[in-house]
């Protein structure tokens, strides 16, 4: 299964579609990680994922230039 990590304003999550469930876990400084705090909707797909991120935590930006951003 394929881990999509992404900066979500500062903060790296890594998403992983588990069966029929994304499972979204926090990353941290050192690799460890752990429950992310929030659920992303079976419903979404993989190339919505960025979109649905950003509608979720644009609130969160400190600057106007903050973004989201797909890690490799």
């Amino acid at each position: 299964m394929a881990v999509h990590r992404f900066n979500v304003f500062g903060r790296i999550v890594a998403i992983e579609r588990q069966g029929t469930r994304w499972d979204v876990r926090s990353v941290g400084t050192d690799g460890k990680r752990a429950p992310a705090g929030f659920v992303i909707p079976d419903f979404v797909g993989e190339d919505e994922l960025e979109q649905y991120l950003f509608d979720l935590f644009h609130e969160s930006a400190v600057s106007p230039t903050a973004d989201i951003r797909r890690l490799p």
